[in-house]
């Protein structure tokens, strides 16, 4: 028998500690037995047999309890793995079918996005073609100005009565008024489609940046799923699922898409309109300076049609006037020459009455042959007055001829340097007026 004495020892429910109960009161010491007393006996340091069972008992009794915890710690455990397996699952999967959802989405809302974005482009190269078109047709108008107003500064050197504010001047100052009207006109348009051009781009560059988060999203939702619990790139991101206070919600995400299109959307409707108006610019303003330019070409010929009448007429005119200083000239020759005729039967005349008055006495008397010389010469007389004063006015108007010649050659060279100047150099210079393609901005 061994001689070490058996001690009791306190009793600990393990179980309890580990789930954090609190520790039982620990049973009172069993005084330690000194080595006196283990010469006096062994009673003093062992169980009774009733504690023996009853710690038996207690053992099997916790064994039985624990293995009843366990069996239904091990049902509850396998319901709530296979309905949490099952939860989770069919989470996953409606977050996916979401996804998809959401890619269906965004990517309808890309298709829209991309769309404008296209219409966008398209008006903004159209909008830049007019405005090519209308700085062209605005350069082309510079072309009829210089030729209107050379028009004006040419026919401002006609001569003399020449110099008159006639239709064609005022055909000349409409068209010149005209152009100016046209030219601030055409300004105008352009700046309208120069300001619509940099609002087109704006609205394209929001919708750009829309298409592009949305790309961006597109591949991370994408990417997302294709996530599944076999996929080796997953990891744990405890604060993603955190919610986020600056996050917008489905409504204003909407929203802020479906505002970007109505811009874009007003943006393309002005553009259209501002296409419609300056087409409807460029023709009427080229019709108005092709139909200006008409009237002033018929008013150039009319003018033309005027002067080479008024010129015909001068030098048939004048054709007339020499011809009757020519007449004149003779009628006055043959007056000196009637009057020159004169000369010899006047002196014969003189010279009877002369020599008659010589006679002596009682001859010298007046008889028949006396008074037929005195008439004879007062005849004579009278004839050369007649013939000087005749003179007189063939030679006044033989003067007068002379002057209107001198008139009539003037105003004929008038009217030749002015048709030059009309027909010559105007209308000449007018063939280099510009067509109506020019003038439409091609």
């Amino acid at each position: 028998m061994s001689s070490d004495v058996l001690v009791s020892r306190p009793h600990y429910d393990s179980r309890a500690v580990a789930l954090g109960a609190p520790e039982k009161n620990p049973p009172p010491e069993v005084p330690q037995p000194s080595s006196g007393s283990a010469t006096a006996g062994y009673r003093s340091a062992k169980y009774t047999p009733a504690e023996w069972f009853s710690n038996y008992h207690t053992i099997l009794q916790q064994a039985g309890t624990d293995r009843y915890e366990a069996r239904s710690i091990q049902r509850e455990s396998k319901t709530l793995y296979q309905d949490t397996e099952a939860a989770t699952l069919q989470t996953q999967a409606e977050g996916t079918r979401l996804l998809g959802e959401r890619l269906q989405d965004i990517h309808c809302w890309k298709s829209e996005l991309q769309r404008h974005i296209e219409q966008l482009l398209a008006d903004t190269d159209s909008l830049l073609a007019l405005k090519t078109r209308l700085e062209k047709a605005l350069d082309a108008t510079e072309t009829p100005y210089a030729i209107a107003t050379d028009n004006l500064n040419c026919r401002a050197r006609r001569p003399g009565p020449d110099l008159v504010r006639d239709s064609v001047e005022e055909e000349l100052l409409k068209e010149v008024d005209l152009i100016r009207s046209v030219q601030a006109l055409l300004k105008r348009t352009t700046a309208q489609v120069v300001t619509q051009i940099k609002m087109n781009r704006e609205a394209k560059q929001t919708l750009e940046l829309d298409w592009s988060d949305k790309n961006q999203a597109y591949n991370f939702d994408e990417h997302c799923g294709r996530y599944s619990n076999m996929s080796p790139d997953t990891q744990l991101h405890p604060s993603s699922a955190t919610m986020h206070d600056q996050v917008c919600n489905h409504t204003s995400w909407t929203k802020f898409t479906q505002d970007n299109l109505s811009k874009a959307l007003q943006e393309e409707q002005a553009s259209n309109s501002l296409r419609t108006l300056v087409e409807r610019v460029l023709l009427d303003t080229t019709e108005d300076l092709r139909a200006q330019c008409s009237g002033v070409d018929r008013a150039f010929s009319q003018r033309c049609v005027e002067l080479v009448e008024a010129k015909t007429k001068l030098e048939m005119r004048l054709a007339q006037v020499l011809e009757q200083i020519g007449s004149q000239e003779r009628n006055i020759v043959a007056l000196r020459q009637a009057i020159h005729n004169k000369e010899a039967p006047l002196r014969v005349a003189q010279s009877r009455l002369y020599l008659r008055s010589l006679r002596p006495n009682m001859e010298l008397c007046r008889d028949e042959p006396q008074l037929s010389l005195e008439g004879e010469v007062r005849q004579i007389d009278a004839t050369l007055a007649s013939l000087q004063q005749q003179l007189s006015e063939a030679r006044g108007s033989l003067s007068h001829l002379e002057e209107s010649r001198m008139a009539l050659e003037k105003d004929i060279n008038r009217k030749t340097h002015s048709l030059f100047i009309e027909r010559d150099k105007c209308m000449t210079h007018r063939k280099r007026y510009p067509t109506i393609s020019t003038l439409s901005g091609y």
